[in-house]
């Protein structure tokens, strides 16, 4: 497993994280204290800030599930990799792609969610 793929699982395990001071503690280990974090619904900003931002996507979707979908993808200090939120039952609520940049010591300093797929061109 690459570096990527470790911030990228330890991204994911954040996301499921119910508990506040685990949860807290993955941030810091996965985040830069300077992060940004953008979703078409929400932003956030800093560990804080984003363990927040967590918290309150369990809150509105209890008992879901994020996981990864796809391999990532990676050049220079940007990825993408998608992703799904599973229902209890198994049912994919929402998919997306994230899109992110890295810092220097590996963590993530910035990521862009996207919902869905990509919008189709108009036929020309």
């Amino acid at each position: 497993m690459s570096d990527v793929d470790a911030t990228i699982d330890t991204y994911l395990q954040l996301l499921n994280e119910t508990d506040d001071g685990r949860r807290a503690a993955l941030v810091e280990r996965v985040w830069t204290p300077d992060a940004r974090w953008v979703d078409p619904p929400l932003e956030s900003e800093g560990h804080a800030g984003i363990s927040d931002m967590v918290g309150g996507i369990h809150e509105h979707f209890p008992g879901h599930r994020f996981r990864r979908v796809s391999g990532i993808d990676t050049h220079h200090d940007r990825l993408r990799f998608a992703w799904e939120l599973v229902a209890p039952d198994g049912t994919v609520l929402i998919a997306g792609t994230d899109v992110g940049e890295l810092a220097a010591d590996g963590r993530l300093q910035r990521v862009t969610g996207f919902f869905g797929e990509l919008p189709a061109t108009d036929a020309a």
